[in-house]
Parts: C-alpha cells; sequence; structure tokens
C-alpha cells in the first residue's frame, strides 16, 4: 500500500524547564511544539455547521491545501494552491476504489501558491501574497495537495513551505522578507525505477525557535536538515541525510538535552540545535514515515507503520549514539511496541498516557511510560479514514475524519465517545486550537468553532 501523503506534522517537548501549552496561539503544525494541546478555555463538543449552532464565521479559501491554520494573537494563517484551469481533485479518501494507488495526478496545470492572514474574531481576509505561480515542479498523489507543509510563526514573521516551489519568509502585515529555493525535492516512493510516476508531494513543515528556522528535506535525491536564519533565510547549517522519502516534520525540544528530532526510515535520530551534530540515530520502522516525533516528559515517542513494519518506539532524550532496537539491550529505548505503530497521524500524549490513532480509526491509550495498553477502540465503525492528527482541549479529544466528521473523545484510562460533529465537507488537514476556539480547515472552507450560547 502506498498511499502516503501529508502534513501531518511535528511534535515536541516538555521537559520540566519547558512551559505548557500556549491556549492562546498556536504557532506551528500542533500548536506549541507540536504538543497538539491547549488547555485553559472551554471548547465546544458539539456545533452544527449547517445552523451555525457554535459556530463563530466561516470562510471560504480558493484552492486545495492540506496544511493546518496556525494562529498569534487575532489572526490565523493559512495556506492554499490555487489551480488556475479548473479546480484540483482530491481522490483516494480511506474506502473508495483507489484507496492505497501510488501513482501521481498526470497533468495538474499552473497553480498560484499562496499565503493568507484572517481575522481570528471574524473570519475576514486582511490580506494574502502570492509566492510563487507556475506550473508544479512535482507531481502529487491523488490524495495530496501541492500545499501539504503548515507555515510557522513566532509573531514577528510567518514562514510559508511549498516543498519545490520554495520557502518563503513574510512579516505578519504579508510584506515579503527572504525566500529561498531548494530545488526540486523529488517526494515519493523509494525504490521505483520512474521516479516521476510516483511523486507524492512534499509534506514537511518548518519550525521556528530562537530566530531559527528549521527543515526537514528528505526525499528521493541529496536529503538534508537545516538551521537557517530567520532574519535572512541563509544556512546557519546544514546536514545532509542519507535518507529516502519521508512526509515528517521536525521537532524542536530546548528543555533538557535539547536538540532537534527528526523521524525516518534509514535515519531517525537528534541533532544538536546550534551545529546540527548528530547526537543519536535509531535505524528502520516504516519504509514511508509520515508522524512527526513527540517529546513529553523525557521521552521522545515516535511511530510508523508502512510496510513489514509498525513501531512505536520511547527514546529518552539523552540518548546518544546508535541505538539497538531492543529495549532489553539498549538502556535509551524506554519500550516499543513492534505492532501498534500508524502510518500517518502524529501521536498525543497528555497527563502520562499516550493516544495513537490510526487511517481506519483505531484509537489507542497507552500508558506514556511503559507502553502498557489500556484501551483499543474503533472510532467511525470503520467508514472512515483519518488523516489529521489528534488534538486537545478542555479534557477532550478532537479527531477530524477525512469524511467530515469530527469524534470527540473523553480523555482519560477509559474510552468514552462524547460527541460526532460532521463540517459536512471532506477534512484531511488538522484543526488548531486558540482561547476557546476550534479552527477546522475543511476542503474549501475554514471554519471558526467556538461557544455562541
Amino acid at each position: 500500500r502506498l498511499t502516503t501523503l501529508l502534513c501531518l506534522l511535528s511534535a515536541t517537548s516538555v521537559g520540566s524547564q519547558e512551559p505548557g501549552p500556549d491556549s492562546q496561539n498556536w504557532p506551528q503544525f500542533r500548536g506549541t511544539r507540536a504538543m497538539g494541546i491547549a488547555e485553559g478555555f472551554a471548547v465546544p463538543t458539539q456545533w452544527d455547521v449547517a445552523t451555525g449552532e457554535n459556530v463563530a464565521w466561516k470562510t471560504p479559501i480558493p484552492g486545495m491545501a492540506h496544511s493546518s491554520p496556525i494562529v498569534w494573537g487575532d489572526r490565523v494563517f493559512v495556506t492554499t494552491a490555487v489551480r488556475k484551469v479548473a479546480d484540483s481533485v482530491l481522490s483516494s479518501l480511506y474506502g473508495s476504489p483507489g484507496y492505497g494507488a501510488g501513482d501521481s495526478v498526470p497533468d495538474e496545470s499552473e497553480h498560484r501558491f499562496a499565503l493568507l492572514c484572517l481575522d481570528k474574531n471574524t473570519g475576514e481576509v486582511l490580506w494574502q501574497q502570492t509566492a510563487r505561480a507556475g506550473v508544479p515542479r512535482i507531481k502529487r498523489h491523488p490524495k495530496s495537495s501541492h500545499a501539504n507543509p503548515t507555515p510557522a510563526t513566532d509573531g514577528k514573521r510567518v514562514v510559508a513551505f511549498f516543498g519545490s516551489e520554495g520557502l518563503y519568509c513574510y512579516d505578519l502585515s504579508g510584506e515579503l522578507k527572504w525566500k529561498r529555493d531548494f530545488g526540486v525535492l523529488n517526494s515519493g516512493a523509494p525504490d521505483y525505477p520512474d521516479k516521476v510516476g510516483f511523486q507524492w508531494g512534499f509534506a514537511s513543515s518548518p519550525v521556528l525557535h530562537e530566530d531559527r528556522v528549521f527543515v526537514q528535506c528528505d526525499h528521493e535525491g541529496s536529503s538534508f536538515v537545516a538551521a537557517l536564519d530567520a532574519d535572512t533565510g541563509e544556512d546557519v547549517w546544514r546536514v545532509e541525510r542519507q535518507e529516502d522519502s519521508t512526509w515528517s516534520s521536525p521537532t524542536v525540544h530546548p528543555g533538557n538535552h535539547p536538540q532537534l528530532v527528526l523521524n525516518g526510515y534509514k535515519h531517525i535520530g537528534g541533532y544538536d540545535l546550534k551545529s546540527g551534530e548528530e547526537l543519536w540515530k535509531l535505524v528502520g520502522g516504516g519504509d514511508v514515515p509520515v508522524p512527526t516525533p513527540v517529546v513529553a516528559d523525557g521521552l521522545i515517542f515516535l511511530t510508523s507503520a508502512h510496510g513489514r513494519s509498525r513501531p512505536i518506539r520511547a527514546v529518552r532524550v539523552e540518548a546518544r549514539g546508535l541505538l539497538g532496537d531492543d529495549p532489553d539491550q539498549d538502556p535509551h529505548l524506554v519500550w516499543q511496541d513492534s505492532r501498534r505503530g500508524v502510518y500517518m497521524q502524529t501521536l498525543l500524549v497528555h497527563e502520562g498516557l499516550l493516544y495513537s490513532c490510526s487511517d481506519g480509526g483505531g484509537l489507542g491509550c497507552y500508558e506514556a511510560d511503559s507502553g502498557t495498553e489500556l484501551y483499543r477502540r474503533r472510532v467511525g465503525a470503520g467508514r472512515t479514514g483519518f488523516s489529521g492528527s489528534p488534538v486537545l482541549a478542555d479534557g477532550k479529544l478532537f479527531l477530524t475524519g477525512e469524511s467530515g466528521e469530527v469524534f470527540v473523545i473523553r480523555v482519560g484510562r477509559e474510552f468514552e465517545e462524547l460527541a460526532v460533529n460532521d463540517m459536512n465537507e471532506t477534512c484531511m488537514a488538522t484543526p488548531a486550537i486558540s482561547a476557546g476556539s476550534l479552527f477546522f480547515r475543511t476542503r474549501d472552507h475554514l471554519v471558526a468553532v467556538r461557544r455562541n450560547k
């Protein structure tokens, strides 16, 4: 099975010296350090897009993209790719006749690659900037888009990454500060002679941290990870990676044992934030990795699932050197479950519990420090797929299905489904959360859900 994409991705850390999730800002994929958590505000359990119940606004977004919205202050940012001739077609959804096909969409014509800024309270589009216009330099998977990476912001600048179409940095008023062209980033199936026929679309999201932009560029060419100066876009350091295509985003862990953590197949590992020096390395797992690493309570949580292997692993943040794959033999590998890994969705860790949702809606809950499974239940009765990753607020997990159904699950050691809400459109992206509002990227809209009565 070769279905791959997406923006899912990048994840984080909670060291003992680090602040918790920011309930106001959601600055990158899955929020503060990609933890996927925003607490401190009540959020709705139920809403109705058709009637407007607990829906603050619904704004049309042109084009097609799987990137997630991000939030800073009273502004929401989102990227898109708008086809000039006609609307892009999205297919190969979970359960469809073409599901699992690996071939590329053959003819895409000219696109406009854009960044939009919206008012968080009203949904009004404040500005939009076209980063580039032209025929995409690589093809996409039928289930993918040409705008998969989620943008990132630090309150001073917004960075939007379109893969082969370039990396662009704007200030919050929409003025372009700099851009970088990394050439063709051929994200596709490894070990296939016809690389063009199996191009699937770039999906790794950038991360901003302490005036550095971190990018992970694993593809069927010269793969690398790099730190860029956020003011100029110039390389601070760049390290080559002997790696095939991945769709994961890098994770900054700034607490004890600070590092940049990358998922991969040939090279999972941690890198020194300042120099790029390799700190530790782990090999193997799913052969087209998508989920982003998550760091919590001194452990790095990793997963992937494609081909013969589907592990979930917990690695100590102080790990060094080449790690083994047996927890009994390597003290840096705390635990491993070789069968329960997930293909595209990033894990979520909250109050000592790890949550994992598979493509088909298999929701697992584990003790994060030991890997002991507490429950495993099917969400959506197997009728919908899940490409977006889970997020958490107000004691509730939100799982967004491709069909547009959002499943609300109470957090805790026992499974309890609280509600199912229909967005009435296909949903591929991971939602954002800010100060009691949920922001859902649907096929054609950005929708803000918050209590209105």
